[in-house]
């Protein structure tokens, strides 16, 4: 199962079908503690070339955040991060998310995200996870915490035996470590959240944020 992003709603600007893993080599990685916020932040991200953003469920003005970038933001793929529930699957998907990220997976979650028709990329930090869901027909994952799990060598060292398996790494991945990811045969892309700092999300400085989103854009290979 590979994780192939639906087409925009009517009221957005249409975007290909794709794999995640596919849409940018850079994820953003979001917290919003304001909703006010989400629109030009996302703005920011989709002008400097990051459309697929990942509005993570850390504060409680995460499912407004996602529901205005899904309606105000043509060209943004908003996502919801930290799906830890099958109650986080129908509150984001309401709310207008077009793919789901999760830490970590139960088979529970995994039939929730599965049964939401949206693409979905489970947590793993483990080989055996990974064995795991590709008995359950699922090919694209998270790997994380990323650096914490081993980082570029333990990826490295999963693509020869697991070669049907692709990543999106995600947790410690700075500007100056994801180029080692994005090298690897089996990562897709790699989440982070250095392209939205806090104090530039702070002083509302959204020109900051394209620049730092259009220096992630360019690591594409």
């Amino acid at each position: 199962m590979t994780s192939s992003v639906p087409p925009a709603p009517p009221s957005a600007a249409a975007t290909p079908a794709a794999s995640v893993l596919d849409l940018a080599p850079v994820v953003p990685v979001v917290v919003l503690h304001d909703a006010a916020d989400a629109v030009p932040l996302a703005r920011a991200l989709v002008a400097g070339g990051l459309p697929a953003i990942e509005v993570t469920l850390r504060t409680p003005a995460a499912l407004e955040s996602i529901r205005a970038m899904a309606a105000e933001v043509p060209g943004a793929v908003v996502g919801a991060g930290t799906v830890i529930s099958p109650e986080h699957v129908r509150e984001t998907v309401a709310a207008g998310a077009r793919f789901l990220v999760s830490p970590g997976w139960t088979d529970t979650l995994l039939e929730a995200m599965k049964a939401s028709g949206l693409p979905f990329l489970p947590g793993v930090s483990t080989t055996s996870e990974v064995v795991a869901l590709l008995e359950r027909g699922v090919t694209e994952m998270k790997f994380f915490p990323a650096e914490a799990a081993g980082g570029t060598a333990y990826l490295k060292a999963l693509s020869a035996p697991l070669p049907q398996a692709r990543f999106c790494p995600t947790g410690g991945i700075s500007l100056a470590s994801a180029p080692s990811y994005l090298a690897l045969p089996n990562v897709g892309c790699v989440g982070g959240s250095w392209m939205v700092p806090g104090d530039a999300v702070a002083a509302k400085d959204w020109d900051r944020v394209a620049r730092l989103a259009a220096e992630a854009a360019a690591l594409a290979r």
